[in-house]
C-alpha cells in the first residue's frame, strides 16, 4: 500500500462524522481489566479509575485542540444530566499538555455545566489505555473493567446511545 492512501485513512479517522443511528458499543463478552493513569480532578485532588468502582463509567478521553471532540463535549453535559447519578457517571478526561487549566478555559467558553473536569498526563493515558486517535470512549463495568470502546466522535445524544447505555446499568 502506498503512503498516500495510508495517511488519507488514517486522516479519516480523525476528521470522521459521529456515526449515526446505531448504538455507539460493540458491548464485549469478556470485559477487560484496565490499567489506570493518575487521574487529576479540578479541586487537585489525584484518583485512579478503580476510585469510580460500583458505576458505570462513561470515560470520554478527548482534547481542546482536537475539533471533534470540542463538538461533542455539549452533549456529554447533556448525557450526564440525563443519565449520571449513583449508578452512571461521565468521565471526560483532557489530556491536553497546557493541563487542567485549558480545559476548564474550554468548559466556560462553550457552557458546559453538568461535567465534573478530570486531567491526565497524555502519555501516561496512551500507555495505560491503548487508543489510537482523539476522542476515544469506553463504557466501564462496576469492576472498572472495559465492556466497550470508540474511537471516533458520537452523537451521545442520540437514542441510540441513551438505550444502549440505561440497558448497560440494569
Amino acid at each position: 500500500m502506498g503512503r498516500r492512501p495510508l495517511l488519507a485513512g488514517l486522516a479519516a479517522s480523525f476528521i470522521a462524522e459521529p456515526a449515526q443511528a446505531r448504538p455507539p458499543f460493540r458491548l464485549r463478552k469478556d470485559p477487560q481489566p484496565l490499567l489506570s493513569p493518575p487521574i487529576q480532578e479540578e479541586a487537585g485532588t489525584t484518583k485512579v479509575l478503580g476510585d469510580f468502582a460500583g458505576r458505570v463509567i462513561l470515560l470520554n478521553i478527548w482534547a481542546t485542540w482536537c475539533p471533534p471532540c470540542r463538538q461533542e463535549m455539549p452533549a456529554l453535559d447533556r448525557l450526564e444530566e440525563l443519565l449520571g447519578g449513583p449508578d452512571f457517571a461521565v468521565l471526560p478526561l483532557c489530556i491536553d499538555e497546557g493541563g487542567i487549566e485549558r480545559g476548564r478555559r474550554f468548559y466556560d467558553e462553550v457552557g458546559l455545566v453538568n461535567l465534573p473536569l478530570y486531567w491526565a498526563e497524555p502519555l501516561r493515558v496512551q500507555l495505560a489505555l491503548a487508543f489510537i486517535g482523539l476522542p476515544t470512549t469506553l463504557l466501564i463495568d462496576r469492576e472498572t473493567r472495559e465492556i466497550g470502546r470508540l474511537q471516533g466522535p458520537f452523537d451521545w445524544g442520540s437514542g441510540e446511545a441513551v438505550r444502549q447505555i440505561s440497558s448497560v446499568l440494569q
